[in-house]
């Protein structure tokens, strides 16, 4: 669980599971390999920003990265981070 812009998150490992996992030719479940690095790249993203996040502007803040702003709003988008 994190924190922001005023709101606690998670992150559903389930949902990651289900996102980079397919059926191959043979009905094996295999890991969609560019789906896989896109999502370890944003959710490390997420977690290792260190700039200041003032809770009182919210999403207007522009002390957040722009990498931070599209990794969080499209693992948002995907539900595989969701609030509490």
């Amino acid at each position: 669980m994190f924190s922001v812009f005023g709101e606690n998150y998670y992150i559903d490992l389930d949902k990651i599971e289900d996102y980079v996992s397919y059926s191959g030719d043979s009905g094996d479940t295999q890991i969609h390999l560019v789906k896989y690095e896109s999502v370890k790249a944003m959710v490390d993203t997420i977690l290792t920003e260190v700039s200041e996040v003032d809770e009182n502007l919210g999403m207007k803040n522009n002390e957040v990265t722009i990498p931070f702003k599209i990794a969080f709003n499209t693992l948002l988008i995907k539900k595989i981070i969701n609030k509490i």
